[in-house]
């Protein structure tokens, strides 16, 4: 399909530097056809109201806003925390599990308006463009795909600010305080600008979501998650929605300075990047989560579910959502939270989460059974025959090494036989 050949474009659409900037090229350089803006609200701290407004004046033919807070929360967030998935040991994954859900509703958008191409705002640097494009691809791969940052010449965000200047665009970034941010529900992220460089520390005024530690309050605030087969539904008491929940928890962690993360990760395109997540809710969530599987899960379990962790923190973070292998993991997943049910007291202080209780109907762990008498569940004498058993392959390779060389293989050598000349 030619430039020529597309009459229609459904843009993925946030009213920010870059897809502000996307909306005049993409009507320069496809001459004929018409831009649909494409807006998610999936929890972002701002007021969308005013986005179609501005989309039109960009020249969009028009822009469609979707509410998908409660659905990015129930159907991605929580399936994301049950599988107990994080990259990198630090990262929580919350732009990489935002981009299937907007890009899956941006393909609906461009069916329903009979658009025959699709368009984001993702750099070809970045791992977005591939989570937006294979979702594209798993959804509808007859629409062509359009990523003007592959294409244009703009280079930088200085460029597109002085591109959208020119075009009448109104911007809120500047040259002087220019990061490149990601907010929804789950968190808040930050590149560019200072980051450039991971020898820096990021400066205070960057963060949005989270007090400082230093200025958090002195006094730690308690705060108790309750889980319904792994999922969370109430806070303090108190019942909540999906959204809800993670909206509360971002509150409560974000005052206490609870949830910063300064991490150089690998991007899935080769090369290393410098970010700042502010994550206060899900990383309360998270914390919770593990602690209650620490009780209600049994030792095999939950230590094959934490190796299918790192497998499924790649395939979301690599955009690979709509696979048969998430599918199936999701699956696993599922069956071992039927007995995730329980509460989790958590002690917030100063950036810090500590856990201070859990409980649950289905606990594994019971004081009676872990008592050092002898007892019906247990007796000390026992573990000889246990130990024996356990350490029969290292008795024989011993063995194996003395009938050959006299001593096994770990026996430290007698240093007395060996004198300076």
């Amino acid at each position: 399909m030619t430039k020529k050949d597309v009459k229609k474009i459904v843009l993925a659409y946030s009213g920010g530097l870059d897809t502000s900037t996307i909306v005049p090229w993409l009507k320069e350089n496809y001459p004929g056809s018409e831009v649909i803006c494409f807006c998610a609200d999936i929890g972002q701290n701002e007021d969308l109201s005013g986005v179609p407004a501005k989309a039109v004046a960009s020249g969009a033919l028009k822009c469609v806003v979707k509410d998908l807070k409660e659905e990015f929360a129930k159907d991605y967030l929580f399936k994301l925390l049950k599988s107990g998935a994080v990259y990198e040991h630090k990262y929580l994954l919350g732009t990489s599990v935002a981009r299937p859900l907007i890009a899956t509703y941006q393909v609906k958008v461009a069916e329903e308006e009979g658009a025959d191409a699709v368009s984001h705002g993702c750099t070809g640097k970045g791992n977005d463009q591939v989570r937006f494009e294979l979702t594209y691809t798993a959804l509808n791969p007859r629409l062509k795909v359009i990523a003007p940052w592959r294409e244009w010449d703009i280079r930088s965000r200085e460029d597109a600010i002085e591109y959208c200047r020119k075009h009448g665009v109104p911007v809120t970034a500047t040259t002087k305080s220019i990061y490149s941010r990601d907010d929804n529900l789950w968190h808040l992220s930050h590149e560019g600008g200072l980051l450039e460089s991971p020898a820096n520390e990021p400066e205070e005024t960057m963060y949005q979501r989270s007090a400082s530690p230093e200025s958090a309050p002195d006094k730690p605030e308690y705060v108790e998650v309750t889980f319904e087969k792994g999922e969370p539904v109430a806070v303090n008491g108190q019942s909540l929605s999906a959204y809800n929940v993670i909206a509360k928890l971002n509150e409560i962690g974000g005052r206490h300075g609870v949830g910063r993360v300064d991490l150089v990760e690998n991007r899935l395109v080769g090369m290393k990047s410098h970010g700042v997540y502010e994550t206060p809710g899900g990383s309360i969530l998270v914390a919770a989560h593990r602690e209650l599987e620490s009780i209600c899960l049994d030792r095999e379990t939950l230590h094959y579910k934490q190796v299918i962790a790192l497998k499924y923190a790649d395939l979301v973070y690599n955009g690979q959502w709509y696979t048969p292998l998430r599918e199936a993991l999701d699956m696993f997943v599922t069956f071992t939270q039927q007995t995730v049910s329980g509460t989790v007291k958590l002690k917030l202080y100063k950036g810090n989460i500590i856990s201070a209780g859990r409980w649950s109907d289905h606990s594994l762990y019971r004081e009676d059974f872990a008592t050092f008498g002898k007892e019906d569940v247990y007796d000390q004498s026992d573990a000889e025959g246990f130990i024996t058993l356990f350490g029969l392959p290292m008795k024989v390779h011993a063995m194996m090494d003395i009938a050959a060389q006299g001593k096994t293989r770990y026996r430290e050598p007698d240093y007395s036989k060996f004198k300076r000349d």
